[in-house]
């Protein structure tokens, strides 16, 4: 999994798996929510338009949980 965040254009992606940047469909979920799917049907990616107001109150951080495990790491941004 792969999560990038462009501060120039305000927008947040969470990539899950590498198609060669070949995405098949993208659907529109919202103005401010997109999932691109991979050729399979599979989800590609999940795009955040307007990242910083729909994680607002999140702070400073990122908390990955391992839920088998409930190991917590906790990743700056």
């Amino acid at each position: 999994m792969y999560i990038s965040y462009n501060p120039d254009h305000n927008i947040g992606y969470i990539r899950f798996k590498d198609t060669q940047g070949k995405v098949a469909n993208t659907i529109s979920l919202s103005g401010d929510l997109n999932v691109d799917m991979a050729d399979d049907g599979s989800i590609y990616g999940i795009e955040l338009l307007n990242a910083n107001e729909q994680l607002k109150g999140t702070g400073t951080a990122i908390i990955v949980e391992n839920q088998q495990s409930h190991i917590l790491r906790e990743l700056q941004i």
